[in-house]
């Protein structure tokens, strides 16, 4: 039985100055990879240094969609960026129209240039919406996202944006909230997704799954995520995390 951490933040300072213990408790819960995900250039050394030092630690480039004023990656910058062999997807990118309000156009111009450098150097996206859907969907298909593909992560939508993005080409990522017991609308999505198209996350140092939820998160958790789809489709933990890391492997080029 082995599982795969589609997307947590080990270089957040909760995780990094413990690292050691967290890489010990990924093997000890039989977590065999990570994806580091970056959320800004400044920090984005961090992630790679993390990559570089851990065969089994991955990275991405990108600019998370809540960080307002922070360095705004060009194409090229990006593009640059994700020639690292370690590097394996652009990203987190998206929109969020939960924290942030106001004029956005700043954070849709962003969102657009992460899907272009995706399309150029073509490695996958990790995208993430809040309250904004419909907006996220329309520029994925203005700008021909399905060219590149990649991954809807944390999801926390209906049904409906899920097909959309499905038919898209994209994959759908569940993090520890499909554990709570209220999500009720995750928890029906994690059950129709195609079992081809599902990866696991936990997101961490965030959304600590059930029976940690309130507490610091971390990849070694990410098996609580796939034993709740196990649970919700009736097959094995074992199954799900077989099928979700070739998943991963799959849509990332491994």
């Amino acid at each position: 039985m082995s599982f795969i951490d589609s997307h947590c933040h080990i270089n957040f300072h909760e995780l990094s100055e413990n690292i050691h213990d967290v890489l010990a408790k990924m093997q000890q819960n039989e977590v065999v990879a990570a994806l580091c995900v970056s959320v800004n250039l400044a920090d984005f050394p961090q992630v790679l240094a993390l990559a570089e030092r851990y065969p089994h630690i991955y990275a991405s480039v990108g600019v998370h969609p809540d960080y307002e004023s922070v360095e705004e990656p060009t194409v090229e910058r990006l593009v640059e960026l994700a020639q690292h062999p370690k590097v394996i997807a652009i990203g987190e990118t998206g929109l969020d129209y939960y924290r942030l309000t106001g004029d956005l156009d700043w954070q849709r111009e962003r969102f657009r240039n992460h899907i272009r450098a995706s399309i150029a150097c073509g490695k996958p996206l990790i995208i993430h919406t809040r309250s904004s859907a419909e907006d996220t969907l329309r520029i994925m298909a203005e700008e021909g996202a399905e060219k590149a593909g990649g991954v809807m992560h944390c999801f926390t939508e209906n049904w409906e944006v899920a097909q959309a993005a499905l038919d898209m080409g994209f994959y759908i990522s569940f993090s520890g909230i499909v554990t709570f017991k209220n999500a009720l609308q995750i928890k029906d999505v994690a059950q129709r997704v195609p079992m081809d198209r599902i990866l696991i996350e936990t997101d961490s140092p965030y959304l600590a799954p059930v029976p940690f939820r309130g507490k610091l998160n971390q990849p070694a958790y990410v098996k609580h995520v796939a034993e709740e789809i196990a649970l919700l489709r009736g097959m094995s933990a074992a199954e799900v995390g077989q099928q979700t890391s070739g998943n991963f492997a799959r849509l990332f080029k491994l």
